[in-house]
């Protein structure tokens, strides 16, 4: 069997979790078939992995237009192929023309759903309407369509009612356990500027609205003054978004020390050090099919604090791995709280009710490295891909 994985993020170009996703299914995959992957960018040196850069023609032209472009020379060269499996909006175009073109199944993983980020108007202004546009097509026609979780399922039903429910599988994200793991290293944890003798909280994650970080700084002012809150963020989606979160960091840091902001993209080894170093690890998401950043903290043994919405209660188990934090939503694909204040709240009340505890909160994190070599293991993941798979050829 041969599968054209098609995808915009590949090695070295990974920014988020479908890129991870990515990179590690097609690595265990290929002990198992033979896979072709077709990506975004410039020349990669690995074996069977074709890269198509946006066409000089498309040069100045509206970013969801010269992603069609990149689809176009993707889906022409899918001959071949038994399978094609697409992942993002992105990619999904080029997954519905190469299944068309060549009479192939045409399987898309969701790693997000456009419809439930309407902020990225701000990004794409109508290219979003574009990327819509490429995303309800490709999932309507697609042979079968994988969610990364249980609550990722129910959006895309609830998102595309047209879409047959008995295609759409659950296949969760998972963890390289031998990459993320505890690495303890106090003479790191000094340099980046964190106390180890103090309790800290640590954020990873893109700037961008689904990822809830003004939430979690507006909850940093109802904090005890010993508790660290540790940032690795950057990649903003705009401009807007950006001056919010500096603004606020910029309050926070006026009224407490102990505010740590990493702009930098930290090397693995580095992160896993910050991540295992931490009383706990917080996923403040208003929207998060699966949230690997989870699956990352856990691995390291961090105690993990999400929102309880998405595909987060499928990994985190409160009281057991971590806590989750209650939100009520507003119905308009946002994921803004219906009381921001409330959510707010509460999401410093439960970090501080981590923080009070510090053994807890370390039994919680082994117990968080257990859930995750037990239930999102690669190779197990790929077995269940494969089945999906074979039941559309």
């Amino acid at each position: 069997m041969r599968v054209d994985v098609l995808t915009r993020e590949y090695p070295p170009d990974v920014y988020g979790g479908a890129g991870v996703h990515v990179e590690n299914l097609v690595e265990v995959l290929r002990q198992r078939i033979d896979v072709e992957v077709r990506t975004f960018g410039e020349p990669r040196d690995e074996r069977s992995v074709t890269a198509y850069p946006e066409p000089a023609t498309l040069a100045g032209a509206n970013a969801a237009l010269r992603t069609f472009g990149v689809d176009l020379g993707i889906a022409a060269d899918c001959g071949g192929a038994d399978l094609v499996h697409s992942h993002t909006w992105y990619a999904n175009l080029a997954g519905h023309l190469a299944g068309l073109l060549h009479g192939v199944p045409h399987v898309l993983t969701a790693h997000s759903l456009e419809p439930l980020r309407p902020w990225k108007a701000e990004q794409l202004g109508g290219g979003y309407a574009l990327s819509s546009w490429a995303e309800k097509t490709a999932y309507e026609a697609a042979s079968a369509v994988i969610a990364v979780s249980a609550g990722m399922r129910e959006d895309i039903l609830r998102s595309y009612p047209a879409v047959d429910p008995a295609k759409v599988k659950v296949v969760h994200n998972g963890i390289d356990l031998s990459g993320w793991k505890r690495i303890e290293d106090e003479e790191t944890v000094r340099r980046l500027g964190i106390d180890p003798e103090r309790p800290s909280i640590v954020f990873v994650g893109r700037i961008t609205r689904q990822k809830g970080l003004p939430y979690l700084l507006r909850a940093a002012a109802q904090l005890p003054p010993e508790i660290q809150l540790v940032l690795c963020a950057g990649a903003p989606d705009t401009p807007e978004i950006m001056a919010e979160v500096s603004a606020l960091v910029e309050d926070l840091q006026k009224t407490r020390d102990g505010v740590i902001w990493l702009q930098r993209m930290l090397p693995r080894e580095e992160l896993c050090t910050v991540l295992s170093a931490a009383t706990a690890f917080v996923c403040p998401s208003v929207y998060e099919p699966l949230g690997i950043v989870n699956l990352e903290a856990m691995a390291c043994e961090a105690a993990v604090v999400g929102t309880a919405t998405g595909g987060i209660p499928e990994v985190v188990q409160d009281g057991v791995t971590g806590r989750l934090v209650p939100i009520e939503q507003v119905s308009d694909g946002t994921g803004t709280p219906l009381d921001p204040a409330r959510f707010v709240a509460d999401l410093a009340a439960v970090l501080t009710e981590v923080c009070e505890d510090r053994e807890r909160a370390r039994q919680w994190g082994r117990a968080g490295r257990q859930r995750a070599e037990e239930h999102f293991s690669w190779s197990a993941i790929a077995d269940t891909t494969l089945e999906v798979y074979r039941s559309v050829l």
